[in-house]
C-alpha cells in the first residue's frame, strides 16, 4: 500500500465519520437534500463519482491523478450528470407507477409507498429496468463522449468548455466495448439489480445509496476505458 492510499483512506473516513457521530450533521444533510435535491445531486456526484474515476485510474496506473486526467473538469461533468440522474429518478418512478396502473396493476402508488412486499419488489424492479434500459445507454454514451473530450483537451477547465467535437469523438469510440461491457454486462447484471434495491429503500436512504453507487459507477466506466485502450 502506497502513502497516497493511506491518505485517501483517512480522507474517506474523515469525510463520512461526521454523518455517523453527529446527528446534527446527518439531519442537516437529509433536510438540505429534501429541500434542494438537485443541488445535492450535483454535489454528491461531483465528489463521489469523480472519486470512483480516481480509483479507476489507481487500478490502471497506480495513481489517483495525473497530468491531463482532469479531476476538476470531470467533477463538473459528474455534477451535471448527477442533476440529470435525479431528474431521471423522478420521471421514471412517476412514469412507471402510471404505466403499471394503466396496464391493470391495482393500487400501485399505495403499494409502492407501503412496506416491503413482493408487489413492491416488482414495482422497484420495473422502475429500475425501464430507467436503465431507456436512459442509461444514452447517459453512459454521453459520459464517454465528455470523458474523451476532457482527455483530448488536456484535462483543463478551459478545454472542458471548448467546442465539443461530437461527431469526431463518436466516430472513434470503441463501440464494441461500449456495447459488450458497458451496455450488455453492467446494465443487466449490476445496475438493474442495484437500482432495484435503491427504489426499495425509503426516499431519504435512496439519496445516500445512490451517492455510494456513484463511486461504483466511476470505477466501472474507468474499467471500460481500460478495456477500450487494450482493444
Amino acid at each position: 500500500m502506497k502513502r497516497a492510499d493511506v491518505i485517501v483512506i483517512i480522507a474517506v473516513i474523515l469525510f463520512f465519520l461526521p454523518f455517523f457521530l453527529f446527528d446534527a450533521v446527518y439531519d442537516f444533510y437529509t433536510e438540505f437534500n429534501k429541500n434542494h435535491g438537485l443541488i445535492m445531486s450535483f454535489i454528491k456526484f461531483a465528489i463521489l463519482a469523480t472519486f470512483g474515476e480516481a480509483l479507476g485510474l489507481r487500478i490502471k496506473k497506480g495513481v489517483y491523478n495525473e497530468k491531463g486526467f482532469g479531476l476538476l473538469p470531470r467533477a463538473i461533468v459528474w455534477g451535471f450528470i448527477g442533476v440529470v440522474i435525479k431528474i431521471a429518478f423522478i420521471i421514471f418512478t412517476t412514469g412507471t407507477i402510471a404505466f403499471l396502473s394503466y396496464v391493470g396493476m391495482e393500487d400501485v402508488a399505495v403499494t409502492y409507498a407501503a412496506g416491503f412486499s413482493p408487489e413492491k419488489l416488482l414495482i422497484a424492479f420495473c422502475i429500475s429496468a425501464f430507467m436503465n434500459l431507456i436512459f442509461a445507454p444514452i447517459f453512459m454514451t454521453f459520459h464517454k463522449i465528455t470523458d474523451t473530450h476532457i482527455i483530448d483537451t488536456g484535462g483543463s477547465i478551459g478545454g472542458l468548455f471548448s467546442r465539443l467535437k461530437m461527431g469526431d469523438i463518436m466516430a472513434k469510440l470503441n463501440w464494441s466495448v461500449q456495447y459488450h461491457f458497458v451496455f450488455k454486462k453492467t446494465i443487466p447484471f449490476f445496475w438493474i439489480p442495484m437500482h432495484t434495491i435503491t427504489f426499495l429503500l425509503p426516499a431519504e436512504w435512496q439519496v445516500l445509496f445512490a451517492a455510494l453507487l456513484g463511486i461504483a459507477l466511476g470505477v466501472l466506466l474507468s474499467i471500460a476505458n481500460i478495456m477500450g485502450n487494450k482493444s
